[in-house]
């Protein structure tokens, strides 16, 4: 087991990479524990929950909402939660993001923690402080910035984590290295992803390379104002395909990636090898790169992002595979990026 602190503005987290999921108990310094995961990881895990109060969710993005937050929070006034309770979400980046967003305003807020169990809950969706739920078609409409006390990877979970929930959170690894990282992309290109499921070391050592590169990102930025917004690379349009295709998460932002690194050759003029390459290694990960969705309804979709303001729309562009910044696009501009799109 591998222990870091994390320091953000007003918390200080606890990482625990390679741990075993029965620390949790010591990690909720002796309080009263309420787990919250959802149907699928339940049926797969229950022997996990045994002897303690579990509250289940049923599985998938659709149910990331204001509905199952209440009925949550109706289970835990039922058992008789209180301010000294600790919730800890067991699960993907649906769990994380509601059961942080729950504990934050039960009560006005309760200690939690996350046992993240997949590899896009690892590396991206339980790491940074953003917990919400969407609304309607609007993802992460509703929510809060705020840390758990920890953060408990046991790789044991991905041994039962479906092949398509391992492509899916590639696309989260593949957006850092694009947007960050140059040796991680090159490394990606070097390996398959078999290789990171059939050897433990290797994903451990992804996992974490990936959450360091998040943490000084978030650290440097923690409401978004700058830098933060890199992470967002491939998203604007991703978020879209998502809700208008029903596509998983990392499948849609991997289609999104390709379309912001198609724009963003059209925004400098140069014509490099950028796309070429990043469609390459999403491929490679077994990521679709092309889409036909109804370019209207995912701009309809995109008018309601949180990044825009006024007339313009903050678009991350990739400037060189390793480096991306973030441009202030006129959406009328935007919107003629998005209808030209090829997407093939």
């Amino acid at each position: 087991m591998e222990k870091e602190l994390f320091q953000f503005s007003q918390k200080q987290v606890q990482v625990l990479f390679d741990a075993t999921f029965n620390l949790v108990n010591e990690l909720s310094g002796g309080k009263k524990l309420i787990f919250i995961t959802d149907q699928n990881l339940f049926n797969l895990h229950e022997e996990k929950f045994k002897g303690y109060q579990t509250i289940i969710i049923p599985a998938g993005e659709a149910n990331k909402n204001q509905a199952t937050v209440n009925q949550v929070i109706n289970e835990l006034i039922a058992i008789g939660a209180d301010r000294k309770s600790f919730i800890v979400g067991v699960g993907g980046g649906v769990v994380t993001d509601l059961a942080g967003f729950v504990a934050s305003i039960f009560m006005r807020g309760i200690s939690f923690g996350f046992v993240p169990t997949s590899i896009l809950a690892m590396v991206d969706a339980a790491v940074g402080g953003k917990n919400g739920i969407d609304v309607g078609g609007f993802k992460n409409m509703v929510g809060v910035i705020r840390h758990p006390e920890f953060l408990l990877y046991d790789y044991q979970f991905l041994k039962t984590l479906p092949e398509e929930e391992w492509r899916s959170g590639f696309a989260e690894i593949i957006k850092h290295a694009c947007i960050k990282d140059r040796g991680l992309f090159t490394f990606l290109q070097n390996k398959k992803l078999s290789d990171f499921q059939n050897e433990h070391k290797l994903i451990a050592d992804l996992v974490k390379q990936n959450v360091l590169i998040k943490y000084k990102v978030v650290s440097e930025d923690e409401n978004e104002n700058g830098e933060r917004q890199l992470l967002n690379f491939g998203h604007t349009i991703g978020h879209a395909i998502e809700h208008e295709c029903t596509l998983m998460h990392g499948y849609a932002i991997s289609i999104g990636m390709v379309a912001a690194t198609e724009i963003s050759e059209k925004i400098d003029g140069i014509n490099d090898n950028r796309i070429v390459l990043v469609k390459e290694l999403l491929k490679k990960y077994g990521l679709p790169t092309t889409s036909n969705f109804d370019r209207e309804k995912a701009w309809n979709i995109m008018l309601a992002d949180k990044k825009k303001s006024g007339g313009y729309l903050n678009f991350i562009v990739l400037d060189e595979i390793g480096k991306a910044s973030v441009k202030q696009l006129a959406l009328p501009k935007l919107h003629t990026y998005l209808t030209e799109l090829s997407l093939s």
